[in-house]
């Protein structure tokens, strides 16, 4: 007798499908992606990892940030049930229970400390466990319906995974890998603030106290362009740290020259597409930052 079926939107699964397809979603995906990027890139720029580290590296790293991302599900499914963005999603939907999602959390957390500690060093399990608190506990459970500065100290969530990939190669902290976390901290909010533009009305309906909903719009693209200036600022730190030379400083300098514009477009000419491109022109940005480091550093 086969599977009965589940019936998404007009697609119908099997229902075991279904459920291994909601548990990979409650790990976000699209999220995880720029994480594992600027692990792997890191890693690179500490040093020349073999493929096996790499491989380890990026599943443990995927395991404890999509248990962050599962319990981060389970606790703000009372809000994403009003959202539209988000009322499709495996818990408010109904196809998966809130304790299967917490349960599912605390395996995935587990597996990856032990995978990292064991086979990659332990130092780099503690740092990818701190992600996990960070964005679990400070983020998601403390700050983000608090303060509209919620991504700001929320954003060091994600920037550990960096630390992480140099600790997993070198085996230490150093001032470039603390660098390194720099940056990403720093680019979280500009990236997110103009997200936040995109979604005030669905933040607003729920309560979240994200910066447009509290300060108003002008204020954070005012905050946009102030934050992207120290972003640039902290993406030339690797030059003195790390030696970098001047294939990643004229990188660093252009790509922050095209972000600061595009901040600044918005700021003169507040619109939801422009808000739109300067918040895709962030996740390339990143992307490409991070790549000029290890070309500069390898070839």
């Amino acid at each position: 007798m086969s599977a009965p079926a589940v019936t998404v939107g007009a697609v119908a699964r099997p229902r075991s499908v279904q459920l291994a397809l909601d548990l990979f979603e409650l790990t976000k995906p699209k999220v995880q992606s720029l994480l594992l990027l600027t692990t792997v890139t890191s890693m690179y720029v500490a040093g020349l990892p073999s493929l096996e580290l790499v491989l380890l590296t990026v599943l443990g790293g995927y395991m404890c940030a999509g248990a962050a991302g599962a319990v981060n599900h389970w606790y703000d499914r009372d809000i994403d049930v009003q959202m539209g963005r988000t009322a499709l999603r495996p818990i408010p939907s109904g196809r998966v229970s809130s304790a299967l999602a917490l349960s599912w959390g605390a395996f995935l957390l587990s597996s990856s400390m032990l995978l990292l500690g064991l086979t990659v060093n332990w130092l780099t399990a503690g740092l990818s466990f701190a992600g996990f608190v960070w964005y679990v506990f400070i983020y998601t459970m403390w700050l983000k319906r608090r303060t509209p500065q919620n991504i700001v100290i929320g954003g060091a969530a994600g920037a550990f995974p960096a630390m992480a990939g140099w600790a997993a190669v070198q085996g230490n902290i150093t001032t470039t890998s603390v660098a390194l976390f720099g940056i990403v901290f720093f680019w979280t909010p500009p990236h997110f603030w103009a997200l936040s533009l995109l979604m005030k009305d669905e933040y607003a309906k729920v309560g979240v106290p994200m910066m447009p909903v509290v300060r108003g719009e002008k204020t954070t693209r005012n905050w946009i362009v102030g934050s992207t200036v120290v972003l640039v600022l902290s993406t030339l730190v690797p030059v003195f740290t790390y030696g970098m030379g001047g294939r990643y400083l004229s990188s660093a300098l252009i790509l922050g020259g095209v972000f600061l514009a595009g901040a600044e477009l918005l700021r003169r000419n507040p619109s939801k597409p422009l808000a739109l491109r300067v918040y895709l022109y962030s996740l390339l940005y990143l992307a490409l930052v991070f790549g000029a480091m290890v070309c500069d550093t390898r070839l």
